[in-house]
């Protein structure tokens, strides 16, 4: 490798730091959006009834507790591994940390094959059913994991393209919700219908049960974290697009659940897997079906795209702090990308893919994740006694707090979640138990030899 090429402490090629302020707001915002407001929504409203704004809002509220966590934590310790390193750091207790590191890449996994899932359903639908969605499905993976090894600034800005193209629908339903409303269109009683199927504390375990599905359209900004080695001055860079990046897409998600209950019945959207095209069908403004349908692909192919990226990096992360075996921290010479994490978590998403339907495996996403940032926001408040000799950003104590109350009640069963999401959780850490016990004694072999 040329001499003037960086290098980490086991002699492996640097990663590249590509991604300026500029990017990395794009490279959030791009990870929020996708999958869960394009594909989840329906199922959303199929919980909750009309009032489908609400779970969004309550989900909105939820994410920025927990952004303002990791705001601090990247700040202060900006490498890649993300969660597991301020685990570790917090707690130094090694099988804690695989534990929540595991969790995190399934998270990610189940994630992409929602997003594979989303992307064979009725938005391509619209153009042809010729193939089997589940081919699809692996033919759609293994072709990001192509993107991804070419290198992160080819993979960012293929993000950001996508960014801007989803977005674009989403301004679509907007422009289509502001017609309606001048127009007289719609109808507004729905918006404070609640149809949870009871009251008390049924209403509450069915708000929060939506809710929790919900949240899965705001994952994301932490898998920004993963990308630290990769950016530019991270301890500045990162809370102004965290926080930009939860802010603007939650207040898109709000305004897109309006419009969605305003013009389509929430029995109707619960029925599809591309919910948004139902409402440009229902708008008064004549958008062809086809084109919302091409964007909404465009959409989902970002979700699975930077979640591939993120487990590929927390793979070469875990490998650095000697986590997991060295040989996930390889890195191609040339493109300086992490080639043997990209091919591992591209085989286990090929397997995950075709397990599950779209909400099933958007509520596993979740609920792991929601496990995550309760760790997560509890080790803000453990680190408080560690000191770096950088400035960083420092979050008032009252919001891990919060965020980490908040994040238990929602992976916890008063959120009403089907049985399913919890087996699969299950399973999935039981691999993740199997892993670590298998690496131990790889290492302990080692340390013998």
């Amino acid at each position: 490798m040329p001499a003037s090429q960086p290098t980490t402490s086991a002699g492996e090629p640097a990663l590249k730091r590509a991604i300026g302020p500029k990017l990395l707001i794009l490279f959030v915002i791009g990870d929020i959006l996708g999958t869960g407001i394009y594909a989840t929504t329906g199922k959303v409203a199929g919980k909750v009834g009309g009032a489908l704004w609400l779970p969004f809002l309550i989900g909105f509220v939820v994410a920025l507790l927990t952004a303002a966590s990791y705001v601090e934590l990247v700040g202060k310790y900006p490498k890649a591994a993300g969660a597991a390193l301020y685990t570790q750091k917090a707690f130094k207790v090694p099988f804690l940390t695989f534990i929540v590191a595991f969790m995190v890449m399934c998270s990610g996994l189940s994630s992409a094959s929602a997003a594979a899932r989303a992307f064979s359903g009725d938005y391509l639908g619209e153009f042809t059913d010729v193939l089997p969605p589940t081919l699809i499905s692996i033919l759609f993976i293994l072709a990001l994991a192509a993107i991804n090894l070419r290198g992160v600034a080819e993979s960012v800005k293929a993000n950001v393209v996508l960014t801007l193209v989803e977005l674009s629908g989403l301004a679509v339903i907007l422009s289509i919700g502001a017609y309606a409303v001048f127009a007289g269109d719609g109808e507004p009683s729905r918006l404070t219908d609640l149809q949870t199927g009871g009251t008390g504390y049924a209403l509450i375990t069915g708000v929060l049960g939506a809710t929790a599905l919900g949240f899965f359209a705001f994952v994301g900004f932490e898998d920004s974290v993963n990308m630290a080695e990769e950016t530019q001055n991270p301890a500045r860079t990162f809370p102004r697009a965290i926080f930009i990046g939860v802010a603007v897409t939650g207040t898109i998600y709000v305004l897109v659940a309006l419009v969605s209950s305003l013009l389509v019945d929430s029995r109707t959207l619960e029925g599809s897997s591309g919910p948004l095209l139902e409402v440009v069908k229902a708008g008064g403004i004549d958008f062809p079906p086809k084109l919302f349908a091409l964007i909404a692909l465009f959409a989902v192919t970002n979700s699975a795209l930077i979640n591939i990226m993120m487990a590929s990096r927390l793979c070469y992360g875990m490998a650095n702090e000697h986590i997991l075996p060295p040989a996930m921290g390889k890195v191609l010479a040339e493109r300086r990308t992490p080639w043997v994490g990209i091919l591992f978590v591209t085989v286990l998403a090929v397997g995950l893919v075709s397990t599950g339907e779209i909400e099933g495996l958007g509520d596993t996403t979740s609920f792991l994740l929601l496990c995550v940032f309760a760790v997560v926001n509890i080790s803000v408040l453990v680190l408080r006694k560690d000191r770096v000799d950088h400035h960083h950003f420092r979050t008032p104590t009252v919001l891990p707090v919060l965020g980490a109350i908040t994040s238990l009640i929602l992976a916890s069963p008063l959120a009403d979640r089907a049985a399913d999401v919890y087996i699969r959780a299950g399973i999935l850490l039981l691999i993740g138990i199997g892993l670590w016990a298998v690496n131990k004694a790889v290492m302990s072999a080692r340390e013998k030899a």
